[in-house]
């Protein structure tokens, strides 16, 4: 029990919680999900190993209660319960008066529960309703029947509620459909007014200052007069306002002559201004970080552009796309959310996709954002399936959007705000869309109206665009294999099961989703599996691949371009090679192609839990062989070889404002490791452009040899590579004599020497220790050697030595 201090309680903690019946019960920690605490009291194995997902279903289908106590010594004045991330049909009760009816994990609720609290010890309790029983009334109270992507959600009927869409399962994700509460939940006095929001707007002027519009939103219950502070720069005013019952807003213009400005991370300094805002009973801060961000969607010969300038710069937007960290939240943190985020600015990503089917993150993570340079494209949280269309579900997801975007909307880090995920491709997937398309594009139109209405109307400057894919407005065609306008999701690599160079068949000018898949790293692997489940068709292994002939497609495309591996270890291993080396084909073309193309958003960053996806981040924060890789193609500074006809062009991409000169080696490898030099070049590379440098004919490329390079730029950026006239199947590889040692280095450091008698393609560090190589995935000619530091990451015991295995492409296929 806990006693109210001034005018406010936090009622988050410890609380029970138990199924309607009573048949389980135990204590659970708010915020946090219920599945978490019934793992934590022994009720539940855990669910992400094993096949224990199949044993905990029966989780979601009852209806669960969480009950805490709290003492009052003084019940007077208007109270209200702050509430948000309740997930999400609930009914939340004080001394069992019913004081809020929730049906949105989205939104914010305030209410007022006056006249149900008293003085002494008090009741609050929150009955979660099972999502899928709400779900299926919901589903049958429409007028007509809404579809839902039952190959993502085996779980039924989640298009039905204002929830992650994920929770009920995703060609990656878990099917658990879990609940809990997320967020605040607090007890609050209302002292004369409250702060509802407090929104932005920027004005640059010509002469370089700035005007920042900052509105706040007060409720009052009472008319009244509230002290209102404002602070921001170096101004700091008070305001009296007077206040009428309901919602007021106050509106203060503050001028910089000579701000600076906020930039995406490599392109300048995320510098950030403290905004402040205070009532009597309440502050809120913000930082506020002064830009300007464009949408460039002008027609051009191919059809129409799809760039983002800031600060009057073209930006080239080089990223992921980001799903919720966690499965189950309370097995996320800000501490693994902030390591995922540095992992994707340490790789020179610029931009963060949040998708349509998780969470309007919280504001923590936009913060991390700010600070980090990361733009972010904000979806609303729709995704791959169709919705409701009925009065009371558009006036649920106005009143989401509206609280969503006046939340966020200051974040500097968010550029563009889309109104859902693949919603347009949709519409051709099921039978009743198909038969009645007029019908599903209506309810389609009406929804993403709404949310367009709300989202201008709460932020007039934000940037719109209307769904992801879509080649523009009002335009409901097929985004995914037209490149000429808009941004598009390029799939057919994968789901159509085409080579890596279909990727240099299309001119995206934007790529807000490409990918393929790997299995999770080995280490990982042994967190959910046994010794008897390492192998790929077995049971265990199968249940933690969610796509539909997922494993099939590696499979397939190992015997396409590699000799089969020799062992479980060698299959995990080449999956994440064959990954890396596709979406490195897809970027260093797309990127060859700037400023037609102006941004490559791969699918995706992270990982829910232990799982065969498209991450180049294993779940807990690993970096997969890709994410390696992805440092380099990546790197604002680079060399693209592209095969194109009887020659490979070699263009120099750059990001970065300033011209810079191009040193390059080209070289050919003996399968044995001998290096052959081939050319030496030398070129300027204009600011924030790809330009064509140089070819090299097949011909000088033998079959069984391999075309490799190294370059150094002005700027000190430097990167290597290599490319092979064929298919690595058709390389008579030889044992390339891997060898290791290793030593302890400063500071909790380790150093590994790697030395290869022939040559070592892909050569990969691996171990059981988790941490952070300074490279990998790196090839050797014979005779050489590259010492590589690796950062664990907690501090191991005294004495400890972390075990490494060092693998390359011979010897997963040996």
């Amino acid at each position: 029990m806990a006693d109210v201090q001034d005018d406010m309680l936090d009622l988050a903690g410890c609380w029970q919680v138990a199924t309607a019946d009573g048949s389980h019960s135990t204590a659970i920690s708010i915020p946090g999900d219920v599945h978490s605490a019934l793992q934590q009291a022994g009720i539940i194995p855990d669910p992400y190993a094993g096949r224990n997902e199949e044993l905990v279903q029966w989780v979601a289908h009852e209806d669960w209660v969480l009950e805490r106590e709290f003492e009052l010594t003084d019940a007077s004045g208007r109270w209200y319960l702050d509430i948000d991330y309740l997930d999400t049909v609930a009914t939340v009760f004080v001394n069992d008066i019913e004081v809020l009816s929730a049906d949105n994990c989205f939104r914010r609720f305030r209410p007022d529960v006056s006249k149900a609290l008293k003085i002494g010890p008090n009741s609050l309790r929150i009955v979660i309703h099972s999502s899928i029983r709400a779900g299926a009334e919901r589903q049958a109270a429409q007028p007509f029947y809404v579809p839902y992507s039952t190959g993502n959600s085996p779980i039924p009927n989640g298009n039905m509620l204002r929830k992650p869409q994920c929770h009920f399962g995703w060609d990656w994700n878990i099917a658990l459909a879990p609940l809990g509460l997320y967020g605040t939940i607090a007890l609050k006095r209302l002292d004369d007014a409250r702060i509802e929001h407090v929104t932005t707007r920027q004005h640059h002027n010509d002469d370089g200052s700035v005007d920042v519009e900052v509105t706040v939103t007060l409720h009052a219950a009472d008319p009244c007069i509230v002290p209102l502070h404002l602070a921001f720069g170096d101004e700091a005013l008070r305001l009296d306002c007077g206040m009428r019952p309901g919602e007021n807003t106050v509106t203060h213009l503050f001028h910089l002559d000579s701000p600076r400005l906020w930039w995406p991370v490599g392109s300048g300094e995320q510098v950030l201004y403290m905004l402040s805002v205070e009532v009597p009973s309440e502050r809120v801060t913000k930082r506020i970080g002064l830009r300007q961000v464009e949408l460039l969607t002008t027609p051009d010969a191919a059809g129409s552009r799809f760039a983002f300038r800031v600060n009057g710069r073209e930006i080239f937007c080089r990223g992921a796309n980001w799903i919720p960290a966690d499965a189950l939240f309370s097995r996320s943190s800000p501490e693994r959310t902030e390591a995922l985020l540095q992992s994707a600015v340490d790789a020179h990503m610029n931009m963060i996709r949040v998708w349509g089917g998780g969470f309007y993150e919280q504001d923590w993570f936009y913060d991390l954002c700010d600070r980090m340079g990361l733009m972010v494209w904000q979806d609303f949280m729709f995704a791959c399936n169709l919705y409701p269309c009925t009065e009371d579900f558009l006036e649920n997801v106005a009143h989401e959007v509206e609280y969503q975007v006046k939340r966020l909307s200051s974040h500097p880090s968010i550029t563009l705000w889309c109104g859902d995920n693949e919603l347009v491709g949709a519409l051709t997937w099921f039978p009743e869309s198909r038969t009645n398309r007029d019908r599903y594009l209506v309810a389609y139109d009406r929804l993403n109206r709404v949310i367009e209405q709300q989202m201008k109307k709460a932020a007039p400057d934000g940037l719109w665009w209307p769904s992801s894919p879509a080649s523009g407005y009002l335009d409901y065609g097929d985004a995914w294999h037209a490149d000429g306008s808009g941004d598009m999701h390029y799939w057919s690599v994968w789901h159509e099961n085409k080579s890596f160079d279909e990727y240099r068949s299309v001119r995206p000018r934007f790529c807000s989703e490409f990918g393929f898949q790997s299995y999770t790293s080995l280490p990982v692997i042994r967190s959910f599996a046994g010794e008897g489940d390492l192998n790929i068709a077995s049971p265990v292994m199968e249940l933690h691949q969610k796509n539909v002939g997922g494993n099939e497609r590696i499979a397939g495309t190992m015997f396409r371009y590699f000799r089969f591996p020799t062992s479980f270890a060698g299959f995990v291993y080449l999956s994440q090679v064959q990954q890396a080396l596709a979406i490195r084909t897809a970027v260093d073309y797309w990127r060859s192609l700037k400023p037609h193309c102006m941004g490559t958003l791969y699918w995706q960053l992270n990982d829910t839990w232990p799982v065969a996806s498209w991450a180049s981040l294993d779940h807990g924060g690993r970096w997969k062989a890709m994410h390696y890789l992805a440092r380099r193609f990546f790197q604002p500074v680079t060399l693209a070889v592209i095969p194109e006809g009887e020659a490979f062009a070699v263009s120099a991409v750059n990001d970065t404002a300033d011209a810079v000169g191009i040193e390059a080696e080209f070289f050919l490898l003996s399968l044995t490791g001998e290096r052959t030099p081939l050319h030496r070049l030398s070129g300027p590379c204009s600011p924030d452009r790809a330009e064509k440098l140089f070819e090299i004919p097949r011909s000088e490329v033998p079959p069984q040899s391999v075309l490799a390079w190294r370059f150094t730029a002005s700027n000190g950026m430097a990167g290597e590579g290599h490319i092979v006239p064929d298919t690595y199947k058709a390389l008579d590889l030889k044992p390339s004599g891997l060898t290791h040692s290793v030593t302890a280095a400063e500071d909790g450091q380790w150093e590994i020497a790697v030395t290869a008698e022939g040559l070592a393609l892909f050569v990969m560090i691996e171990s059981e220790t988790d941490g952070r190589y300074a490279d990998n995935l790196f090839d050797l000619a014979g005779g050489e050697s590259r010492r590589i530091r690796f950062t664990p990451t907690a501090a191991l015991p005294p004495g400890a030595v972390p075990q490494f295995r060092v693998t390359d492409l011979h010897l997963a296929q040996a």
